[in-house]
C-alpha cells in the first residue's frame, strides 16, 4: 500500500463532505433520526472543530475530527474510512494524529460518541485500542439506547 498522508483539511474540495454524507446515510440504517449524532455539513464548518483527511496518492481514503468542547476536553467526531480501504490500519494512524493534536492542545480527557449497533464493533474495538473506556454521556449529549460513549484521559 503506498503511503499514507495525514493533513489538516479545509473541506473546500468536497471530498471529506461527500464521505461523511455516505457516513450519515449508513448511520439511517442503524439509529432513528434523533439518536444519530454526525455532523451536518454546516456543522463541519464550525471553528472549534477541526478535520483531517487521509489520503493515498491524493485521493481522500479516510478523515476525523476534533471538536473542541472546553480547554480541557476534546471529542472525537466523523471517523469514517472508505470502504475500498477498511482494515489496512489507516484509521489507527489517523487516530493516532488526533489524539496527538489533543495532547499537544493540553487537554486532559478525550470522549467521543459512537453508534451500539454491532455494525459499530470494529470502530469500538478501535478505540478500546487506543485505551477509550465506557463513560456515561458527556458535553450536550443524553443517555440514549442508540449511542455509546467512550473516554480516556491524556
Amino acid at each position: 500500500m503506498r503511503e499514507v498522508e495525514i493533513l489538516v483539511d479545509d473541506l473546500s474540495d468536497g471530498s471529506i463532505i461527500q464521505l461523511l454524507e455516505d457516513h450519515l446515510a449508513e448511520m439511517r440504517l442503524y439509529s432513528p433520526p434523533d439518536s444519530i449524532h454526525a455532523l451536518d455539513t454546516s456543522a463541519m464548518k464550525d471553528a472549534s472543530i477541526t478535520f483531517w483527511g487521509a489520503r493515498i496518492g491524493g485521493e481522500l481514503v479516510a478523515c476525523g475530527a476534533l471538536k473542541q468542547l472546553s480547554p480541557e476536553h476534546g471529542e472525537i467526531k466523523s471517523m469514517r474510512t472508505d470502504k475500498r480501504f477498511l482494515r489496512r490500519g489507516i484509521a489507527a494512524k489517523l487516530l493516532e494524529r488526533i489524539l496527538q493534536e489533543a495532547q499537544s492542545r493540553a487537554y486532559e480527557r478525550v470522549s467521543l460518541e459512537t453508534g451500539t449497533n454491532e455494525a459499530f464493533t470494529p470502530a469500538v474495538g478501535l478505540y478500546r485500542r487506543f485505551g477509550f473506556e465506557e463513560c456515561g454521556p458527556f458535553g450536550t449529549y443524553r443517555p440514549d439506547p442508540y449511542s455509546r460513549f467512550l473516554s480516556r484521559a491524556l
